[in-house]
């Protein structure tokens, strides 16, 4: 096996076991902390940074940078700026920080983690590939391959959500059976929000399915160490049904990073999605866990990505979006771009008037009515079997023998039910204002009415 391919392989896996022992981005270090676990002396610290100095000059894929990232930290050490650092894992994020000040690289860390350190030296005297090691298929498996959701939003919407690209020789059935599940839909939602990224592969097989049997050019990962470019092209065949035209949209946050942020930036660039959401982390160089010493591992960019139709990457600035809003409204804002797109092309005029209600739904969530209390009490009561309460400062709905839901103003005397979608409120009143009828809307167009009794 070639070593590029081992490069690839260790990069799936290191990130893996990043992604269960620590956030994506660096942690906010507390200075302050008092030491405690393992402690590292002078001539411990000295044998770390030589040989993460070393590794960094063999393997970091920019040479300058990787000297200046050597020289920085062997300066610091020699002047003393390691001193009152005596914790190990305060040790190890401090190293983080410095080398990240140097070269602004997010996948460059290094982590305290002696059973990482003893996998990695095992699978090393046992000449054992990463994604081949027991454990990682069955950590991956348990979670599923990372996804979350597959579901049908109404409307028609297909939406999918999974928080990290496994290797596509495991996950490619679970993949094939989430867009198979959505396949029918008019539009798709993928959500990248919460993912951390992952292998290449798993990349270039899920982009696969929005494209047609023509490849495409999608990325490219060059190496330095091997002075060689790995090219990635959509598949032409995929297990399950593609979807070349159905209308795609991917959601991001600054959470968004590496393998998701390439998907993202794939898919962009290649005008096949509308991206919608908040600017990505900004990490475009894969890479490898490499073993310090017993305790102590480096994950160390070895790579690039280069876009073949921008020339370029996202390292750094990250992957801008075509719509841009907090990644709490992203979800809620790709869904009215898509109903407003449905309700242009569909002449049905019952399908017609089912989207236009859900729309409505959409631009209520997105731009809260508020109401005040006083105003919201006055719909309290019975009508018939159902009844109005407030409570806690919101109204809420209950028919005899169903269960309460609280009741969203959307306008002057109009609510809905996040809960029921097709169902939503309205009210008759007498002269002077005071609620004298329950009427019950229906996005198929019907009504029903319930007089008030008390």
């Amino acid at each position: 096996m070639t070593s590029l391919i081992k490069f690839v392989k260790a990069f799936i896996f290191s990130f893996v076991l990043f992604l269960l022992s620590v956030p994506v981005y660096p942690q906010i270090y507390n200075f302050n902390t008092q030491a405690e676990g393992k402690q590292v002396n002078y001539i411990e610290k000295s044998k770390i940074i030589n040989k993460i100095s070393s590794l960094l000059k063999e393997n970091y894929i920019f040479p300058d940078t990787a000297k200046k990232m050597s020289d920085y930290i062997k300066t610091k050490l020699t002047s003393g700026g390691y001193d009152s650092v005596s914790d190990a894992m305060m040790f190890s994020q401090i190293l983080t920080m410095d080398l990240q000040s140097i070269s602004k690289d997010r996948h460059l860390r290094v982590r305290y983690n002696p059973e990482m350190a003893e996998n990695l030296k095992k699978m090393k005297e046992n000449d054992v590939e990463p994604d081949d090691d027991k454990q990682f298929v069955e950590n991956m498996k348990y979670e599923n391959y990372a996804f979350k959701k597959a579901e049908r939003l109404e409307g028609n919407i297909g939406y999918i959500v999974f928080n990290n690209f496994a290797p596509s020789k495991y996950s490619k059935e679970t993949i094939a059976a989430a867009m198979n599940f959505v396949s029918n839909c008019d539009a798709l939602i993928i959500d990248m929000r919460y993912n951390g990224g992952g292998d290449p592969d798993g990349v270039r097989l899920v982009c696969s399915y929005f494209f047609g049997k023509k490849r495409v050019h999608l990325n490219d990962l060059y190496y330095r160490k091997e002075d060689k470019t790995e090219e990635y092209w959509t598949l032409k065949k995929v297990d399950g049904k593609k979807m070349p035209d159905i209308d795609l949209y991917v959601l991001t946050s600054h959470y968004t990073f590496s393998g998701a942020e390439e998907f993202t930036y794939n898919l962009k660039n290649l005008k096949r999605a509308t991206i919608v959401g908040e600017v990505t982390g900004g990490g475009a160089n894969p890479g490898g866990l490499e073993r310090i010493n017993d305790d102590f591992v480096v994950f160390i960019p070895t790579g690039r990505a280069i876009n073949p139709i921008t020339k370029t990457n996202w390292e750094g600035k990250g992957v801008t979006p075509d719509v841009q809003v907090p990644q709490d409204k992203a979800l809620e804002t790709a869904e009215k771009l898509a109903l407003e797109k449905m309700l242009k092309k569909t002449t049905d005029p019952q399908r017609k008037q089912k989207i236009a209600w859900q729309l409505d739904g959409i631009k209520a969530a997105l731009n809260p009515f508020t109401m005040d209390e006083n105003t919201l009490k006055t719909y309290t009561g019975t009508y018939e079997d159902r009844t109005v309460t407030f409570e806690n400062g919101k109204l809420y709905y209950q028919r005899a023998g169903r269960p309460k839901y609280e009741m969203i103003p959307m306008a002057d005397n109009m609510f809905r039910i996040a809960e029921v979608p097709y169902f939503r409120i309205t009210f008759n009143k007498d002269s002077e204002g005071n609620p004298t009828e329950f009427i019950g809307l229906y996005d198929d167009g019907h009504s029903d009415k319930s007089v008030r009794t008390n």
